[in-house]
């Protein structure tokens, strides 16, 4: 986000409200604020992930985090105020909400030693959209076990365990929603908000009744309102919103009177986001009113209410900014000699976008402010205006998106000579460094800025057009059935000794005169296995979900005999794997290494953060291809995860090492698809890709076959074509296998032979062939 405007000053009780153009923008200034100005209190308020008059519910994460700010700003502000910038898009801002006093009155507050109604708060769980579930996993979700029960409230980062006995609360702990372990961190006392912004109590369904008929006359055959009348929720029932509540707000009213800016071009973004809401209006009402009965009976009939019930049009949003202060980003405004303000993100000490600084890009580079930069490669560029920014007594600030990102940065500075770089999570830590001095740090905003005291670089500025993606963490796995909540009733298990069965849920068994726990799993005959819970590791998932698959019987041979069979060819299998690693250990290979300076630059071409399973598996197969021993490395991954930049990255480090990479693709189509990806990486080095399939004609695939006879050509990207006899490589070093299990026996003995002596990659996404 070119954050090139400036943030209207608070007044009042230091607060502000920020409408951006997009949830991706919304994200990015809080996070950029976060580093301008950390003492001040920020609070996302996003819009529903879901269309216009759709049949689905907005996620859950999302309407949690509405409703905590929506809960912040209906409570009276307690202690010392600090001040406060709520930041929202233009989409959540069209949208009305439940009034403050709903929101105010529907929070409960438990505390430890509390005697606590159970009946109420199983009441309080329905009213305000809480799922009952049997395993706590995501927000809005409560479990009952005796006097256990646990709960995600909306807003908490974790979910909480209350301990009761009888009526008393006895403790509140957190717990890890993936072990259901508790953390041993206990709370004093916790507010429960509501789960959704409808409340679905006695009241309102009345409320929803008569309104209903109201707006659509008969609706004797209405699933949604014979469920809301039998007080059951609806899976998209938040789209008759105006109908459960007595009266309706906006965030506006959350915040009156406080300052308003909005983002470059929201008024444009808004008057688009209204005419999308009419059209889908209009098409639900011309579906309606078209009576394909076959077609309702088979989906129920959708009612919409009008647009004006549900949004502000944009004569209702200009009366709310009316006597306010009111604030428009612009990519052209002026900024030189502007004092930081509070949320003035994008010109910290006073300055000006420099957006000629263009090191990377298509095409020549714009030359630097005050010189000529034409011939330079990004390294010189940035050496050259680096130097010139701290000679003229600046600090340097060097911003990435990430911390993968700062470091490749950070590496790129040393090689420009710039020693003693320092990290800094603040602007006040970078204000403070004394003059020319230079520093990194991690800050998602695009383009960067030059004021008096202080220069601001950004990735983008430096590498080119960049993508943030959000850092998500995953835990490690562990056992691969570990815990009952791992399965869901109706899921295939493969028990080791009985095969394919169906888990049909948990039992109780009086044993010995005992209860225990037991899973219930159901075999061919309608025979049960009884499988006690703390032998569970006995079990795994067959396959996904969906899959289809013929129940074994209980006691009978047939599971042994493939079981069996399964181990000899795995023996043969094993044979075959274990003669080629053979053959393979007692060679030696080239070493393929492109250096790490060529290897950032190459690296730094890459549009995305790396994630750290990618991080992981590139740095383990450039590591292979230095070791002077042939390489054998399966990546595996879903399609999108970025198998393809390991395969690029080796395939960097085989050409400068002076040797030719062969990508072989089981299809024309990903022949093609890795073919591009493989020339626009590569554009502009002094390496050669070229494309072998059926789809290459005859004068020009014999154009590419001397080319690999005679070294001309680096990497060549093909289909089983490249494997024919007519084929030979000059100095072959990689070999890059896409999807091997696709390709046909006659090729994989091909690839077999290939793989004695060079270095292989194999990509897939099917893991269980190997």
């Amino acid at each position: 986000m070119v954050l090139a405007g400036r943030l209207a000053e608070t007044g009042g009780p230091g607060r502000h409200l920020h409408v951006a153009r997009d949830a991706g923008r919304m994200n990015a200034l809080a996070a950029a604020l976060r580093f301008f100005a950390p003492d001040v209190e920020i609070r996302l308020f996003p819009a529903w992930d879901c269309l216009p008059y759709d049949r689905v519910s907005p996620n859950r994460e999302v309407v949690a985090q509405r409703i905590a700010t929506l809960a912040s700003l209906a409570a009276p502000r307690a202690g010392p105020a600090r001040p406060l910038a709520v930041i929202t898009s233009v989409n959540a801002i069209l949208q009305r909400l439940p009034a403050r006093e709903t929101i105010a009155t529907s929070v409960m507050r438990l505390g430890t030693g509390d005697r606590v109604d159970i009946d109420g708060l199983h009441g309080f769980f329905s009213r305000n959209g809480f799922e009952r579930a049997g395993t706590v996993r995501e927000p809005g979700e409560f479990a009952v076990r005796g006097g256990i029960i646990d709960l995600f409230p909306p807003g908490a980062d974790v979910p909480l365990r209350l301990d009761f006995f009888g009526d008393d609360l006895q403790a509140i702990r957190q717990f890890d929603p993936r072990t259901q372990r508790t953390t041993g961190t206990a709370l004093e006392g916790v507010s429960l908000r509501p789960a959704s912004e409808v409340l679905l109590d006695a009241q309102a369904v009345e409320r929803f009744r008569a309104g209903y008929r109201d707006c659509f006359g008969d609706v004797a055959d209405d699933p949604l309102y014979a469920a809301v009348s039998e007080g059951r929720r609806q899976i998209g029932m938040e789209h008759w919103l105006p109908l459960f509540h007595e009266r309706l707000e906006t965030l506006f009213d959350y915040l009156p009177g406080v300052p308003v800016t909005l983002d470059h071009e929201a008024e444009q973004v808004r008057d688009a986001r209204l005419e999308t809401i009419a059209e889908y209006f209009d098409a639900r009402m011309t579906y309606l009113q078209s009576r394909n009965s076959r077609a309702i009976a088979e989906t129920g009939p959708y009612r919409p209410l009008r647009p004006e019930l549900l949004h502000l049009d944009a004569a209702e949003f200009e009366r709310m900014l009316a006597g306010r202060a009111v604030g428009q980003f612009s990519p052209l405004a002026a900024l030189e000699g502007v004092a930081m303000s509070l949320y003035a993100a994008s010109v910290a000490c006073g300055g000006r976008r420099v957006p000629e600084f263009g090191l990377a890009g298509a095409g020549a580079p714009s030359p630097l402010p005050g010189g000529d930069a034409e011939g330079q490669a990004p390294q010189d560029r940035l050496a050259a205006y680096a130097r010139r920014e701290i000679r003229e007594g600046r600090r340097l600030v060097v911003s990435g998106l990430s911390k993968g990102s700062c470091e490749r940065l950070g590496q790129l500075l040393e090689n420009c000579g710039l020693d003693g770089l320092r990290r800094v999570d603040s602007w006040s830590e970078a204000a403070s460094l004394p003059a020319g001095a230079a520093a990194l740090t991690v800050l998602p905003v695009e383009h960067g800025f030059r004021g008096r005291d202080v220069s601001l670089l950004t990735e983008q500025d430096v590498l080119g057009e960049r993508i943030a993606r959000k850092d998500r963490k995953r835990p490690r796995a562990e056992n691969f059935l570990a815990d009952v909540s791992e399965i869901s009733e109706g899921d295939l298990v493969v028990h080791i000794e009985h095969g394919i069965g169906r888990y049909e849920g948990l039992e109780t068994l009086d044993v010995a005169g005992a209860p225990h726990d037991c899973l219930r799993v159901v075999y061919a005959g309608d025979s049960k296995l009884y499988l006690p819970v703390e032998n569970i590791d006995m079990l795994s998932r067959y396959g996904s979900g969906d899959t289809a698959a013929p129940l074994d019987r209980l006691g009978s041979q047939a599971w042994q005999a493939r079981k069996a069979r399964m181990k000899e060819r795995l023996r043969e299998v094993a044979g075959q794997l274990i003669g080629i690693a053979a053959e393979r250990t007692v060679k030696a290979a080239p070493v393929l290494d492109a250096g790490a300076e060529m290897a950032g630059q190459f690296a730094a071409g890459f549009a995305y953060d790396e994630t750290e399973d990618q991080v992981e598996a590139i740095d383990d197969t450039l590591r292979d291809l230095q070791s002077g021993r042939p390489m054998d490395r399966v990546v595996c991954g879903d399609v999108g995860f970025g198998k393809t930049e390991v395969a690029l990255r080796a395939a960097f480090a085989a050409a400068m090492s002076g040797a030719q990479v062969a990508v072989v693709a089981p299809t024309t189509l990903l022949c093609r698809q890795h073919f591009a990806t493989f020339s626009a990486r590569f554009e502009g080095t002094a390496v050669s890709v070229a494309q072998l399939s059926r789809l290459v004609d005859g004068p020009e695939a014999r154009a590419v076959r001397d080319g690999l006879a005679d070294g001309r050509i680096d990497i060549v990207v093909g289909t089983h074509a490249l494997l024919g006899k007519s084929v030979r490589f000059r100095n072959l070093g990689l070999v890059v296998v896409d999807e091997e299990q696709r390709f046909g026996v006659r090729q994989k003995e091909t690839l077999k032979r290939l793989k004695t002596n060079v270095h292989v990659l194999t990509l897939s996404a099917t893991p269980i062939p190997r």
